[in-house]
């Protein structure tokens, strides 16, 4: 889903990855209408919020059966979901009722609006939206022998329960929905591929479970400590809130969302974001414009095409432009299967002269090679 690219258009020669199951038509058009090139594999399942009617209901009654001190509502599909059940059951009055007989604290403004449609207040609610912060706000008090009704939120949160339990407390989660991965995982192990080869520029995330089902789908290919090398150097992890990006502290891979958890202002950051990293790798040498993006090489802003490993020498040259990088240095950044001695070295500086010039690279004598920049 790609869409030619002109020179005005602020995301004009970048290649985004999308994961969103929902309102993905939306994201792909405010994309490619900025001139990105957009790769489209579904984390989840287009239905993924899946309600198990029985079992929500029982576990409806396990919370009436007995009073509740402290709820936490955790999202706002949830609490909506909740309710309407409930509602279906005739059993929408009492549930309301048991939880504003409560302390309701609530993750964010999005459960915050179901409980409030449903005529109940939050006591708290945590300005991070995250549910981190809900814990910290519930850590140093005294739990001992309360009730805490926890509504689940897709994802378990079995080891929340456990964390509050070590406080003494009696934790009860209700699973309203399980979400459901893509029914067709052959996409997303295409983005896995895409993503560790570094061919994308950025990745949108919309929310957690994405992040935890494409890093499911790298482990089952063998790929994940690949997918979060190019996360962390070269491919953006994108997220639309903090929630999301939450999701990826504990893979170590940094990630960048807007000041606001929506769409639109997402791919507004995008449109500085990338731009401002392509940049940032431009460098003078040797009286030339280089500028290195990916695997991209512009010189003078004319497009020239590298073999892997003159490639993989330039990378390592503009890590510290104008230092001397010395040639097992250089040998040890080149492809596997590329002969291992000082010779294939000197091979790949060779090409990479007679590509961009013999004056942009310098040879030090007895020490190696660096590039021609202004002192």
């Amino acid at each position: 889903m790609s869409v030619g690219t002109s020179s005005g258009a602020p995301l004009g020669g970048y290649r985004i990855g999308v994961t969103a199951a929902r309102k993905v038509e939306e994201q792909i058009t405010l994309l490619e209408r900025r001139g990105a090139k957009v790769d489209w594999a579904p984390a989840l399942s287009s239905d993924p919020n899946q309600v198990d009617d029985a079992q929500l209901r029982a576990a409806t009654m396990r919370v009436l059966a007995e009073p509740i001190d402290i709820f936490v509502a955790t999202t706002g599909i949830g609490m909506k979901a909740w309710f309407e059940a409930a509602r279906t059951w005739g059993l929408h009055d009492e549930l309301v009722s048991a939880i504003g007989a409560s302390e309701v604290l609530a993750r964010g403004p999005k459960s915050v609006g179901a409980l409030r449609r449903n005529g109940l207040r939050e006591l708290w609610a945590p300005d991070s939206e995250c549910f981190e912060d809900v814990l910290v706000h519930l850590r140093g008090r005294d739990l001992a022998g309360l009730r805490i009704v926890v509504q689940e939120h897709g994802q378990s949160l079995s080891m929340v329960a456990h964390a509050l339990q070590r406080q003494g407390a009696r934790v009860d989660v209700v699973t309203v929905y399980r979400v459901a991965s893509a029914e067709d995982p052959e996409p997303m192990f295409s983005m896995v591929e895409l993503i560790a080869e570094r061919e994308l520029d950025a990745v949108t995330f919309t929310s957690a479970p994405a992040v935890a089902s494409l890093m499911e789908a790298a482990g089952v290919t063998g790929r994940r400590d690949e997918v979060v090398a190019a996360f962390q150097a070269d491919v953006v992890a994108t997220c639309v809130g903090p929630v999301t990006a939450a999701a990826f502290e504990l893979w170590g891979v940094p990630t960048i969302m807007p000041e606001r958890s929506r769409l639109a202002a997402m791919i507004k950051l995008l449109e500085t974001e990338l731009p401002s990293r392509r940049e940032g790798l431009s460098t003078e040498v040797a009286g030339h414009v280089l500028l290195l993006h990916s695997d991209r090489v512009l010189l003078d802003g004319v497009e020239v095409r590298l073999s892997p490993a003159p490639l993989a020498v330039l990378q390592a040259l503009l890590v510290n432009p104008g230092h001397v990088v010395a040639r097992r240095e250089l040998l040890a950044t080149l492809p596997s299967g590329t002969a291992g001695s000082e010779h294939a070295v000197e091979m790949a500086v060779a090409r990479l002269r007679a590509a961009l010039g013999t004056k942009v690279v310098q040879t030090v004598v007895k020490r190696g090679y660096r590039l021609a920049v202004a002192s």
